[in-house]
């Protein structure tokens, strides 16, 4: 009896290590922040090969994303935000953001990572999330002048609204419509991004 050919290609990772290197990242992220974390430094908490992280998640920034645990990439659903440049960008942001808020699967884990801010893991694991990752990309890509203010103004009126919309469902803001949510809050945003901004130091 002739024995079997032996198997080629990648050979199969054990079901748990996925989420063993995902485990590792989203602790490492949370502790260190983005910039002290390496996919080595993540490899070896996890217990296998840097070559392992960059299989199942390719590039850091690809890890982090995936640590966030959110419904969809932000990197996809903010890109037409960059199209068609500043002009308008504050209307096209708010209605991506309203479309991923508003969508009930969606809501769940993201109201599971905004409560996480009480806990100081959570927190820097949010705050780096949200400026670089998420918000801090439409600043460069839309070639802001003063894009790390001009995005932090951006994020207190977003981190509000959810606050009041989503988490407290205070009235009238839970239930407004989309159309009135944007005709509110767009003209703030667009001049957070492109109006004059006064001094800081007066």
């Amino acid at each position: 009896m002739t024995s079997a050919a032996p198997r080629r290609g990648r050979r199969p990772g054990a079901p748990d290590t996925r989420a063993a290197i995902l485990a590792a990242a989203r602790s490492s992220f949370a502790a260190h922040g983005y910039a002290a974390t390496t996919v080595r430094s993540v490899a070896a908490a996890a217990g296998v090969d840097a070559a392992l992280v960059h299989h199942y998640f390719g590039t850091k920034d690809d890890l982090f994303v995936a640590a966030l645990q959110l419904p969809v990439d932000p990197r996809v659903a903010l890109a037409p935000v960059f199209e068609g440049g500043v002009d308008g960008a504050g209307e096209r942001l708010l209605r991506v953001f309203l479309s991923v808020w508003d969508d009930p699967e969606a809501r769940l884990p993201l109201l599971g990572l905004v409560r996480g801010v009480v806990d100081p893991e959570g927190r820097m694991l949010l705050r780096e999330g949200l400026f670089g990752v998420i918000l801090g990309p439409v600043g460069e890509a839309l070639g802001l002048e003063e894009p790390v203010r001009r995005i932090s103004h951006v994020a207190s009126q977003m981190i509000g609204l959810v606050m009041l919309r989503y988490v407290l469902e205070v009235e009238p803001l839970a239930s407004m419509s989309t159309e009135a949510l944007v005709a509110t809050y767009a003209p703030t945003l667009q001049r957070y991004l492109d109006g004059e901004l006064p001094p800081l130091d007066g």
